[in-house]
């Protein structure tokens, strides 16, 4: 009998120290939380948003831009590290007093929070270390203010035709997921000036000239639903490009004009340098498409560049192989047979001249003839005038034709390197200034 009363006390004894370390959930976060919370969070429902059944809610947005860190050509993005501010109001959380709650950003969870996402956002995290990166904070008029840091990987469309003196205009557009804009209305804080940390920051590549922000709506088959927009424009610092890419490639046009002052006679030197500045600039070529994305749609101004200083570079080594040509082609000949060629070319010139003014003499002279005999009209008359500016506009076409053959006809070789060296340099200066000119002004 002793034995099973004290077995019974002892089972009472668990049973009542087991209840006595069993707290329930509620009952435990009211006693971890202070009075003026508990009275806040007591009967608050937070699957229901503010202002329930009395219109929509007003959020309104406010950020920093910490960095910028990347700017991808090649995916079309660029990753970012924002603090985003949300403020709206709650009249179920006001309380007395004259002092806002700065509240552990894990009680987030206790609290309706609207549900805001990134629309072109490709990845993006919340930071949490040491503890997540959020902000609560609550005024006595009901007013929440919710901050948090994340870092995010945005699309953005560009537009590489002008490559590398191109600007670019990014966006960061915010919208409401579930709630439409009967819901939820979103606006920014401050206007313009709610987005800030552009100003002094310092990006590798590009230099931001203008930001600016708007608000619209963003209408899906599911409704209308609230849209912030922040627009922002880089333009491309060309420094680098000039250094790294224009420079080498004018360097090697001018080294391929050295062959000019080459002698002729000097085959391997000038095939040498012709051949080297060819290879080189097909290597800069690839080198400047590395960083580019693969798209047939894209025709840069870095490419049309690269192809001009690529045409002149080879143009000079088919300048250097037209010269040996023709020196070979003198060399094999003979005097009397050019001579002769010479002569026979004179006399076919003054055979086509006079047959051309025995046509238009012929009629003139049986015109004479006829005239003897009897009076023209003047029908007749305008005919012969016709006649003869036909047959003169005919003698000055042939000679300014036999004027175009004898340029092409090259009497000395060595004259062709002459040409090159004032066409050359000429002829590039000028295609300098007008590619300079459309892609910085056009």
């Amino acid at each position: 009998m002793c034995s099973l009363n004290c077995c019974s006390l002892r089972a009472l004894f668990l049973l009542l120290l087991y209840r006595s370390m069993q707290i329930p959930e509620a009952e435990g976060k009211s006693e971890i939380l202070p009075p003026t919370i508990q009275k806040i969070i007591k009967g608050y429902n937070k699957y229901l948003r503010p202002f329930f059944d009395n219109g929509p809610v007003s959020v309104g947005m406010s950020m920093d831009i910490a960095s910028i860190d990347t700017i991808s050509e090649i995916n079309m993005d660029y990753t970012a590290t924002i603090f985003l501010r949300q403020r709206w109001t709650d009249e179920r959380l006001c309380f007395d007093g004259n002092k806002s709650l700065s509240l552990d950003g894990r009680l987030v969870e206790m609290l309706w929070v609207p549900d805001t996402f990134i629309v072109d956002s490709k990845k993006s995290f919340l930071h949490d270390v040491t503890v997540e990166n959020r902000l609560i904070r609550i005024y006595p008029n009901g007013t929440v203010l919710y901050a948090i840091r994340i870092t995010t990987t945005v699309s953005c469309s560009m537009d590489l035709t002008k490559y590398p003196m191109d600007k670019q205009t990014c966006t960061l557009q915010l919208e409401s997921w579930g709630y439409n804009i009967n819901d939820v209305m979103f606006y920014w804080t401050r206007g313009n000036d709610s987005v800030r940390g552009l100003d002094t920051l310092q990006l590798a590549q590009y230099t931001v000239e203008d930001h600016f922000t708007s608000v619209s709506e963003a209408v899906y088959e599911t409704g209308r639903y609230p849209k912030l927009v922040f627009h922002f424009e880089l333009k491309r610092n060309i420094l680098y490009f000039i250094l790294e890419t224009y420079v080498p490639s004018i360097l090697l046009v001018v080294l391929s004009w050295v062959s000019f002052w080459i002698s002729q006679s000097s085959v391997p030197a000038r095939i040498c340098i012709g051949v080297t500045t060819v290879l080189t600039m097909t290597t800069l070529m690839m080198g400047a498409r590395t960083s580019l994305p693969n798209a047939n749609c894209f025709i840069k101004a870095i490419d049309v560049y690269l192809g001009i200083c690529f045409s002149f570079i080879f143009g000079a080594l088919l300048e250097y192989a037209v010269t040996h040509f023709c020196t070979l082609h003198q060399l094999s000949s003979k005097e009397l047979p050019k001579i002769i060629d010479d002569d026979d070319d004179e006399e076919e010139k003054n055979a086509v001249l006079a047959a051309v003014t025995n046509s238009c003499s012929a009629p003139d002279n049986t015109n004479k003839t006829h005239s003897k005999e009897s009076k023209q009209s003047s029908s007749d008359r305008k005919r012969e005038r016709n006649q003869h500016r036909v047959c003169s506009s005919a003698m000055s076409v042939m000679k300014r034709l036999f004027c175009i053959f004898d340029c092409f006809h090259v009497k000395n070789p060595y004259h062709i390197d002459n040409y090159a060296r004032f066409s050359f340099p000429l002829s590039f200066i000028i295609i300098n200034v007008l590619y300079w000119v459309y892609y910085l002004y056009f």
